[in-house]
Parts: C-alpha cells; sequence; structure tokens
C-alpha cells in the first residue's frame, strides 16, 4: 500500500510503500512517549525504506536516543535514527541500520487513510508513564517488554500481506 505522510507544517512530505499498514502496535516507552506523544504511546507503521521518497529534506533532523545500561549505567547511543521535522518538531519516522530495508513511519505523521486493525498490541508496559490508562479491548495482546511477533508477522498471521486492503485495492 502507498502511503504519504507529512509533518504538521508541511515542510516535510514523504511516501513510501508498507506491507504493515495497519496501526496496531502501541507502544508505551518512555523514549516513543516523550518523542512521539499522543495518549502515552505511539504507533509505528512497517515500511520499505527503498521506497521513501523525501521532500524537504533540509528540514529534517535526526535524534538517537539515551540508552542507559540498568547494570553498569553506562550511556549509549541507540542506533535507531527518529527522524523528526526540525521546523515543527513532528515526529515521521524511525530506521535503523540494523535493518536497512525497513523503514517505520508513525502512524501520527501519515496523511493517507489507514485501515482499522482488527485488535491492538500493547507494548513495553513496564515503562508506561503512571497517568497513562491503557484502552485495552477484548482480542488485544499486552507485554511488558517487547511482543512475540513483528509487525510482519502479525499481518502475516491475520492475513493482511499480500491481501486485499480495507479500501479494496490490491497491495
Amino acid at each position: 500500500m502507498k502511503l504519504d505522510g507529512s509533518c504538521h507544517c508541511q515542510a516535510v512530505r514523504f511516501t513510501l510503500e508498507s506491507a504493515q499498514p495497519y496501526p496496531f502496535m502501541r507502544c508505551y516507552c518512555s523514549i516513543c512517549r516523550k518523542t512521539a506523544g499522543g495518549g502515552g504511546y505511539a504507533i509505528n507503521l512497517g515500511g520499505d525504506y527503498r521506497s521513501l521518497i523525501v521532500e524537504g529534506r533540509e528540514y529534517l533532523r535526526v535524534y538517537r536516543a539515551r540508552l542507559v545500561d540498568a547494570q553498569s549505567g553506562t550511556v549509549m547511543l541507540s542506533s535507531a535514527r527518529r527522524h523528526f521535522c526540525g521546523e515543527c518538531g513532528s515526529a515521521l519516522w524511525l530506521w535503523d541500520p540494523n535493518w536497512p530495508e525497513l523503514v517505520h513511519p508513525h502512524a501520527s505523521a501519515i496523511d493517507t487513510p489507514l485501515p482499522v486493525p482488527p485488535h491492538n498490541t500493547h507494548m513495553m508496559l513496564d515503562c508506561k508513564a503512571s497517568w497513562v490508562m491503557p484502552q485495552v479491548a477484548p482480542g488485544d495482546s499486552c507485554f511488558g517488554e517487547y511482543p512475540n511477533e513483528s509487525l510482519a508477522q502479525w499481518h502475516q498471521r491475520l492475513g493482511l500481506v499480500g491481501a486485499e486492503d480495507a479500501f479494496g485495492k490490491a497491495d
């Protein structure tokens, strides 16, 4: 499915192809919560990095989260690059050189109507802020840390890969 996205001020616009367009996975980690906000969680989609086309690249900024090792207290930079607009601050996508073929746009930055997921996966709940009340519906999965399946595996298990999308068009 082709996805069109942009930042709030429209300085950055982008397109990409996605085989995982259902916004089902809500991440409650402090990095997502603080950099992308919105309800105490962020939702990333899966996309093909090779298909990413960006207009307004000069406005892009990149943030690499600082991670603290719980045992040693050592601080290191995350390999993941969180791209955002330097003009308005909108979170746009995450890219990690460990998986160079993938890009994870924030659902909140996508302008294309997205299909409604049949259920949600709530992850990193052990990290959620005390004020966050997850809206867990029947059929939802909850994980204190990472879920036991990836974005691609979830889509495949539900038959949502290569099938018709919510609008009746082939991916």
